[in-house]
């Protein structure tokens, strides 16, 4: 290997012919390994990032669902009529400003809400069991809550008003919960991705110490030697970010195809009721792109950090 002085006043390592090569080799062991390991750690991540995604839609989703829902029941009491108590309920509801569609459930159908728990083929005629009334309120006029319920116990005792504001916390709590393990993921596969590139240039100082030494005496800039292993470091960043994320998006892609293929059956519509769409959409893909960005750039920082402290070190 011979040396050539650029006009930069930059002295760079070259071949025979004359053309420039790389301070550090750009096939090495350690360099396949480094990229092996920056794909793995970008797959996990960018699947976090659309597991993180779908839960997001998916909890926006429900309590959009059930914030625009109010359910009344009238339970069964001694001396009244329940079903004079459930006409009266819904013809309150129906007066109510805000309240777009009523839909009493009939006591068949209110068996039925029970089959799971109580199952089939039991009769309920001497159980308490109330009915239930769905509202499905505007969009854009939201009822009174509380006229509503003054009106519904001043007419009918038994009934009861619920706007669903406990599932619509716990359910929150739930997706925060989820987006901010998801998050802490991310964060942990990119503290290890930094550690692993640390440990990466460390070695590859290590191992090109001569030439780094000899790059000094003959007046190479600390800069030149940090932007070498730091383009050398981006680029191996960039190959295994691409392939994990890669892998990821045709992962996310298949997962959407099969969910879609899915439809109608039992286990599609019951996955469907849970978790809607298995498309994160192109938000999601957008950030998974923006991941394989991010772990390139970590890539080339960390490096360029690390080589300059061991450059540091050896003077």
């Amino acid at each position: 290997m011979n040396l050539t002085l650029r006009r930069d006043s930059h002295v760079v390592p070259t071949n025979g012919a004359g053309r420039t090569n790389a301070i550090v080799p750009r096939q090495s062991i350690a360099g396949h390994a480094l990229v092996a390991v920056v794909a793995i750690m970008t797959f996990l991540a960018a699947l976090t990032t659309g597991a993180v995604t779908l839960v997001m839609a998916s909890a926006s989703a429900w309590q959009s669902d059930i914030s625009r829902e109010l359910t009344v029941q009238v339970r069964p009491m001694d001396g009244r009529n329940l079903e004079a108590d459930v006409a009266s309920a819904v013809a309150i509801a129906r007066a109510a400003e805000g309240v777009a569609d009523v839909r009493p459930y009939t006591a068949a159908e209110s068996a039925r809400l029970l089959e799971p728990w109580l199952g089939s083929g039991i009769s309920l005629d001497d159980l308490p069991v109330p009915r239930l009334i769905a509202l499905r309120l505007n969009s854009n006029a939201r009822p009174d809550i509380a006229r509503l319920r003054a009106a519904l116990t001043e007419k009918v005792p038994a009934a009861s008003v619920d706007d669903h504001h406990g599932w619509i916390d716990r359910m929150r709590a739930m997706a925060g919960a989820a987006i901010s393990a998801g998050l802490a993921v991310v964060a942990l596969v990119l503290m290890a991705t930094v550690l692993s590139v640390a440990f990466a240039t460390r070695g590859a100082m290590a191992t090109n110490r001569q030439i780094v030494e000899v790059l000094h005496l003959i007046g190479a800039k600390d800069t030149f030697i940090a932007g070498e292993f730091q383009g050398h470091f981006l680029r191996l960043g960039l190959e295994g970010g691409g392939i994990g994320g890669g892998a990821a998006v045709v992962v996310l892609l298949l997962a959407g195809l099969v969910g879609d293929w899915l439809i109608g059956t039992a286990a599609g519509d019951q996955s469907a009721a849970l978790f809607g769409s298995y498309s994160i959409g192109w938000g999601g893909y957008v950030a998974v792109i923006g991941q394989v960005v991010l772990v390139a750039a970590v890539t080339a920082f960390t490096s360029r950090r690390v080589v300059q402290r061991t450059l540091a070190e050896y003077q």
